[in-house]
């Protein structure tokens, strides 16, 4: 339950008119459930308390990262008093798409042979490997404007007064977005549209192939901070204008010296032989004929050499043609989902920041906002809901050499690795709940049978829509009105989960007053209690021992097995699907063989990422990783978030003894030992 709301901006009382946009955009964008916005907005940003969970380095610029919504992050910045210069979020783009990770079974360091095996595969795109959902972009227009109204609103009330906000989105929503963009940032604070060619050309097509992204760009008021960024010259702009060459072999252009032309401004006097208006006087003609800066044409008129390699590009215009999207062979790929380049950050960065600056990004992805900013001398913050981004950042940030705290908004939904996995699962795990029938309106989750009540209809959040998550007067209010007159006339109860909730009481003194046209019985099911007693854990068996030779003195920590059920679970799902695809395959008379993924006993493929903490015993206290070792889907080593060329041997070692020990499944599920 959030702890309290925080107002999005100041009352009225300190000169602001706090919902005067809202009648505009009302009448400007008219779309379903748009009261409900205002209701939300007038109640305030969600605040949910926030655990740490790891801190790394000194960090005395207070670089954060937050696993929680927009919503949640942007109110525990404005209740620490945290303002931000420049925001960029690459949202959902309401595509109606699913984005999954690939998950790579590691090599068993357990037997020697797999090391071998694993040199043998380096250039094998197709390891053992499956894939997972991490977040699904499936959304109806009107609830994803809602979603985002929201959180622009509240991304606004953390803004800096000169700070800048990029918005990267897609054919799909934009336009309409930038509707709501003109309401809350104001249309005179429209900077431009940026227009970012993101892929080459393909005739997969039916129409005209869609190429390029939108990035709207706002600032909060005319007072804003921009440096305009240059762009290096293309090599047909060089070979079309710098296409003369000196004798040293520098490449120029020439431009012209006459003031022909030009009303009341000029030199006037006489260069070898020519007479006329000149853009410079007689003392600095004479000074570039000295450092061989002028060119002279066939009749001998003057011009001035401007040379290529003093020249550090052209203003950046809103086409963007010169970045690339990240390729399969990119340094910097990170194997996540809609990764866009540090490139693309980075000219955004350097335009709307200045060092020192606080740069944020409430859907942090694959941490390219925070990566880039680290290394331009930013402050940032980031937050994502997805637990996979949020490592993915974080193990981008150690191989930057970054200092950050992670934290983690307590909003109640930590379960699984993500939203769209929770609600993919909830159906399974809730006893007795079956698939919605025909009968019942698509309000409800399905039903579950009881001897007592008979047929009893379930409501669930939608995790995805973070305005569902909370269950208020309005949304009872809407189930009673609404869901209940249209059920069946046998249904005597009606059973509603909730995540969060106003105030228990007072919502059940509201259903006793209000739900008076029916006989039907509502039941109230706090539905993190039911996902706190099914968590399982991961399983591991280990030594710890002093090591004293040549190589290496200190301590050594060696994994004799792991054991996820998750990713078993998850494993045996694949291999059922690939084996009933093969069977499919033969009764259409195609030959297809299926290779099953296999686990050894040890279960060690399963291990992605490990952890030492030397400094802290206690399991709630903040991580503090004094060695790590991550290894890429080769299986190869990253020692503390340096690539190397080596194999995991099973093993990590430290310099001082171990306290505790954390270990990242294929999957991304973390546990914490006590050594």
């Amino acid at each position: 339950m959030a702890v309290r709301y925080i107002p999005y901006f100041p009352n009225t009382l300190e000169g602001q008119a706090l919902l005067d946009n809202f009648v505009r955009t009302k009448r400007v964008l008219r779309y379903r459930d748009n009261d409900r916005v205002v209701e939300n907005i007038q109640r305030g940003m969600p605040y949910y308390e926030v655990e740490p969970v790891e801190q790394v380095g000194d960090n005395p610029q207070h670089n954060m990262v937050l696993r929680g919504e927009c919503l949640s992050a942007c109110a525990y910045l404005k209740d620490k008093g945290i303002k931000v210069d420049l925001v960029y979020i690459d949202p959902p783009f309401a595509s109606g798409a699913d984005y999954a990770k690939k998950v790579y079974v590691r090599n068993n360091p357990k037997v020697a042979a797999s090391i071998a095996q694993a040199e043998k595969e380096l250039d094998i795109d197709e390891l053992r490997a499956f894939e997972e959902k991490m977040y699904g972009d499936i959304w109806d227009k009107e609830r994803y404007l809602n979603w985002m109204y929201e959180n622009l609103m509240a991304i606004k009330s953390v803004m800096s007064d000169n700070a800048s906000i990029y918005v990267h989105l897609d054919y799909h929503i934009g336009h309409y977005v930038k509707i709501l963009m003109d309401e809350i940032f104001g249309e005179d604070n429209f900077r431009n549209e940026i227009i970012w060619k993101r892929s080459t050309a393909h005739n997969d097509s039916t129409g005209f192939a869609n190429l390029h992204d939108s990035i709207y760009y706002y600032s909060k008021s005319a007072d804003l901070y921009f440096k305009t960024p240059l762009v290096p010259y293309s090599d047909d702009y060089i070979d079309r204008y710098y296409n003369k060459t000196d004798a040293d072999g520098r490449k120029y252009l020439d431009r012209d010296l006459s003031a022909k032309g030009l009303k009341g401004s000029g030199y006037s006097y006489v260069w070898k032989g020519k007479s006329g208006y000149w853009r410079c006087p007689l003392t600095t003609m004479e000074r570039l004929e000295k450092e061989n800066r002028l060119y002279y044409t066939s009749n001998g008129t003057p011009r001035y050499k401007q040379y290529l390699d003093e020249m550090e590009g052209i203003p950046a215009q809103d086409l963007w043609l010169d970045i690339f999207a990240v390729n399969s062979q990119a340094e910097e790929r990170v194997d996540y989902a809609t990764q866009k380049p540090e490139a693309l950050l980075e000219r955004i960065i350097k335009a709307s920041s200045d060092e020192g600056m606080v740069v944020a990004d409430f859907f942090g992805g694959s941490g390219v906002t925070a990566a880039v900013a680290n290394r331009l001398g930013r402050r940032f913050v980031t937050s994502d809901i997805n637990l996979n981004s949020i490592q993915t950042i974080r193990d981008r940030l150690i191989g930057g050499k970054a200092e950050f705290e992670i934290l983690e908004v307590k909003d109640g939904v930590s379960l699984f690795r993500n939203p769209v996995q929770t609600m993919d699962k909830l159906k399974k795990m809730i006893p007795g709940l079956c698939d919605n029938e025909e009968k019942l309106d698509k309000i409800w989750a399905g039903s579950i049978v009881s001897t007592q009540y008979g047929v009893m209809p379930v409501y669930l959040p939608n995790l995805l829509d973070s305005s569902s998550r909370l269950l208020d007067k309005p949304m009872i209010n809407r189930i009673i009105r609404e869901a209940l007159p249209d059920l069946p006339a046998d249904i005597r109860r009606v059973i509603v989960y909730y995540i969060d909730i106003t105030d228990r009481n007072d919502i059940e003194q509201f259903i006793k007053e209000q739900n008076d046209q029916t006989t039907i019985e509502i039941e109230l099911r706090d539905l993190k209690q039911f996902l706190d007693d099914i968590v399982v854990e991961d399983d591991a068996e280990w030594t710890v021992s002093e090591t004293h030779d040549a190589l290496f003195t200190g301590w050594k920590v060696t994994i004799n097995s792991f054991h996820s059920d998750r990713v078993l679970k998850k494993i045996e799902e694949v291999n059922l699907k690939g084996e009933q695809q093969v069977l499919q395959q033969k009764s259409k008379g195609k030959e297809k063989k299926f290779v099953p993924i296999t686990i050894s006993d040890e279960g060690l493929e399963t291990i992605e990422w490990i952890s030492l903490d030397c400094e802290n015993a206690e399991k709630n206290l903040p991580w503090h990783s004094d060695v790590e070792i991550k290894r890429d889907h080769l299986g190869r080593v990253c020692l503390n978030g340096k690539k190397t060329d080596e194999f995991w041997d099973g093993s990590i070692r430290c310099d001082k003894k171990p306290l505790r020990m954390k270990i990242r499944n294929i999957c991304g599920d973390e546990t914490v030992w006590t050594l």
